[in-house]
Parts: C-alpha cells; sequence; structure tokens
C-alpha cells in the first residue's frame, strides 16, 4: 500500500511579510508588496522597482542560534527563517520521537546573490593596465585583485546547494538532502520528489520548498535582456498584472516558502497538525526552446493531466487553481490556453488566480508559496484575488478571481510552476479523507 504523504507545517519569508497568518490576511486584502528597489542603485535599470523583503532579521527567528548561519546569503537566512517557522508550526520542536536519520530535505533553492562590487571590481582591475586604460583581460592582474576582494564564505553561498545545507545542519536532518533548480519550478518539483522520498519509504519527514533572491545588478539585467520585466516604472504597484491584456513582463520578487511533509502514520503517532495531503504531482518538458514555451501549451497540459491522473481527481473536482500566473504576455495566454485544454467545459466554471500580482515572482520559491495559499484556502474556503487585472484580454477567458478575494469551499486544489527551458510542474493537494 502506498504511503500517504501530509503537510504538517508551513512557513514563508515574502515581500509582504514574515509570518503565515498576517501575510494571508494582506493577500486576502488585496495589498502588494511591489515598491523601488533599494537593495542596489537600479535608477538607471530599464526596470528599477522589484517585491523586496523587507526588515528581515535571522535573529528574530532562531535568536542566538542565528550566529553560525550569518555568512549565509539571502537566499540561506530566508530559507532557515521559513523552515524555523514551519518546524515549529508542524510541532516537531516539541517531539521527542523524531529520528534525524529519516528526515530529509528537497530544496528547489538558488544560485546566491553575486558580491557583485567585489566581482565588478576585479573585472575592471584586470582589464585595465596600470595607466586606467581598457586592454584585454589579463588573468594575472584580475587573480591578484581577486584575492584581495572576493570571501571564501561569500563565493561558496552562490552554490545552489548551500541553503539546503545549513538547513541540514540547523535541524541535524541526516536523511536524504537534495536540490534542484529548474528556474521558476524549482520549489513546485521539490515538493513533488520530496513527496516520492516519503512514498518510497527513504524518510518520514521532508523538509521541502525554495528560497531565492535575484534583486541583484546581473539578476535584473539579465531579465531585462530577456524583457521579461515590467517596466511600467511610473506606476510600479500596479505593474504585476497577470492575465490581464495590458501586461508587460513579471515583477522580480524574493523570499523562501518551506513546508513539512511527512508520512500520514508518523504525523498522526505524535498528534501533528495535519493541514492537508499532498495526492498528485506531474512533471513534464516542452523540449521546445529555452525560453519561450511551446504555442500549444503542450508541456504545462501534460503537467496538469499527469498530476491529475496520479491525484484521482477528475477535472470537476478541482475546486481552485493557482496559476503560474507571471504576467508576461506569452505565459498567461499559453497557461491560459493549458487550463482549457485540460479542464474542458469546466474552464470557465474553475476560480483561477495568480499571487504574483501582490507578490512578485520569487523564481525558484515562487511554486512553494503558491502552493502553501491553496493550503489555506482549503483551510479557510477563501481564494486569493489576481489584483491589479482591469483590462480583459481576449486569449485570457477564464475566472481570475479579479481584484477581490473570494468565499468558496475549497477541497482539492492543484498549483501550477513553469520555467525557463520549457520544465512544467503541477500539485494537487485535498483535505485529508480517512
Amino acid at each position: 500500500m502506498q504511503r500517504r504523504v501530509v503537510i504538517t507545517g508551513m512557513g514563508w519569508i515574502t515581500p509582504l511579510g514574515h509570518d503565515i497568518d498576517s501575510v494571508w490576511r494582506a493577500m486576502l486584502e488585496g495589498r502588494t508588496g511591489v515598491g523601488p528597489t533599494t537593495l542596489f542603485d537600479a535608477r538607471t535599470f530599464p526596470t528599477s522597482f522589484s517585491a523586496e523583503v523587507k526588515d528581515f532579521s535571522l535573529s528574530r527567528f532562531l535568536g542566538s542560534k542565528a550566529l553560525r548561519h550569518q555568512s549565509g546569503s539571502r537566499n540561506s537566512q530566508f530559507a532557515l527563517a521559513a523552515a524555523d517557522m514551519a518546524w515549529r508550526d508542524a510541532r516537531m520542536d516539541s517531539s521527542d520521537s523524531i529520528n534525524p536519520e529519516r528526515v530529509g530535505i528537497y530544496l528547489g533553492g538558488g544560485e546566491g546573490p553575486l558580491d557583485f562590487h567585489a566581482f565588478a571590481s576585479a573585472a575592471l582591475a584586470g582589464c585595465c593596465d596600470e595607466n586606467g586604460k581598457i586592454t584585454s583581460l589579463d588573468s594575472v592582474r584580475w587573480a591578484r585583485k581577486a584575492l584581495t576582494l572576493l570571501k571564501a564564505t561569500t563565493e561558496l553561498e552562490q552554490e545552489p546547494n548551500s541553503a539546503g545545507g545549513h538547513l541540514a545542519a540547523y535541524f541535524n536532518a541526516q536523511g536524504p538532502s537534495l536540490n534542484t533548480l529548474t528556474a521558476c519550478a524549482a520549489s513546485t518539483q521539490a515538493i513533488g520528489e520530496a513527496t516520492h522520498v516519503i512514498r518510497y519509504g527513504d524518510a518520514d519527514v521532508m523538509l521541502a520548498g525554495g528560497t531565492h533572491s535575484m534583486i541583484h545588478p546581473l539578476g535584473v539585467t539579465g531579465f531585462n535582456r530577456l524583457t521579461a520585466l515590467s517596466v511600467r516604472n511610473d506606476s510600479c504597484m500596479t505593474a504585476s498584472r497577470p492575465f490581464d491584456r495590458t501586461r508587460d513582463g513579471f515583477v522580480l520578487g524574493e523570499g523562501a516558502g518551506i513546508l513539512i511533509l511527512e508520512e500520514l502514520e508518523h504525523a498522526r503517532r505524535r498528534n501533528a497538525p495535519i493541514l492537508a495531503e499532498v495526492v498528485g504531482f506531474g512533471s513534464t518538458a516542452d523540449a521546445f526552446r529555452i525560453t519561450d514555451i511551446h504555442e500549444d501549451g503542450r508541456g504545462a497540459t501534460a503537467s496538469m493531466r499527469a498530476a491529475m491522473k496520479s491525484a484521482g481527481v477528475t477535472s470537476d473536482q478541482v475546486d481552485y487553481v493557482s496559476a503560474h500566473g507571471t504576467g508576461t504576455q506569452e505565459n498567461d495566454k499559453i497557461e491560459s490556453l493549458a487550463i482549457r485544454n485540460v479542464f474542458g467545459d469546466h474552464a470557465k466554471n474553475v476560480p483561477i488566480s495568480s499571487i504574483k500580482s501582490m507578490v512578485g515572482h520569487l523564481i525558484a520559491a515562487a511554486g512553494a508559496v503558491e502552493l502553501m495559499t491553496c493550503v489555506l484556502a482549503i483551510r479557510d474556503g477563501m481564494i486569493p484575488p489576481t489584483i491589479n487585472y482591469t483590462t480583459p484580454d481576449p486569449h485570457c477567458d477564464l475566472d481570475y478571481v479579479p481584484n477581490q478575494a473570494r468565499r468558496a469551499t475549497v477541497r482539492v486544489a492543484l498549483s501550477n510552476s513553469f520555467g525557463f527551458g520549457g520544465q512544467n510542474d503541477t500539485l494537487v493537494i485535498r483535505q485529508l479523507q480517512h
């Protein structure tokens, strides 16, 4: 008999705040976490705004234990805070029956932010002679300068697996430790594959989710070069407009979302709170282009169908779809098409929303945070809105829960995440059925 996997705890660090209930209230009220970028001087960039995590301090979550991890990148610190929140939410901190060899980690962890000032200074030193004249790169001059500026710990934190290493040390998690970086689909894939780890019997508990911050010069430059970011600098708080005809790109965000996944009987034995059951996961590749999704939505369609098949649910049983919904022209049009492909005549009846309209795009962390809103929708019978929706698009003709939260009975929810490279991942969760 297949082992069942449930969610027993959640924690997140987001541009709207740092705890579950206040952030959830902000989402239901349609507030935004978007504003002018302050993490670096972005005034000369095509996009000078983002959705930053504000007023964050790791010591507020970990107390004196934070000292061991203060050298961690923004990614790692977000993950530690979110995971500590989830661990407590699952009452793991008060349980004395946890075998550390049966606790694992699976993150969709992004690369750590580059020490841009040191990197740029070393690059300039390597390309300029003693008189300041630009020449070809001299690797010896570059290395000489880099050795004086670059810090070993900062460079190490650029590794995508670093956040997972911090979590393993902090929680004494001695089971499987894995990381995937499949762009914007990463944390959804991590949760889906962590579910399989438990189902196959390789762990009883998994800390799963994602963490990422790309709000730095190279991150913003890359997305601007791809024309993926909104450039609505004169109206940044309304710039994230998923499914709206006037959308012009996504808003870059940052943060972390971590869930405690647990084998059902293990959770019951310790009287853990059971928030929802993970029942379906689908993962596909477009096999098309690196940055473009297939115009027929074949990968997204296949991902949703696979998740629903593994969950044993039909389209009319899905009460809510948490959309990838980035706010780019192509993604929203093709995701809408894929939903119509999967749901058929029922497509216009199922509520769909994108919280990226409020928190921006958290890249590798996006899917985990979005799945958590599905859990809360099941818990509270409330669906978060897609804000900034004012102008319908004939290519996006579904119910996007525009601008106001909606009361609804949600028993089964589906969450989509699609990434550059044509990666598509879908999760299905439901209320626990005995």
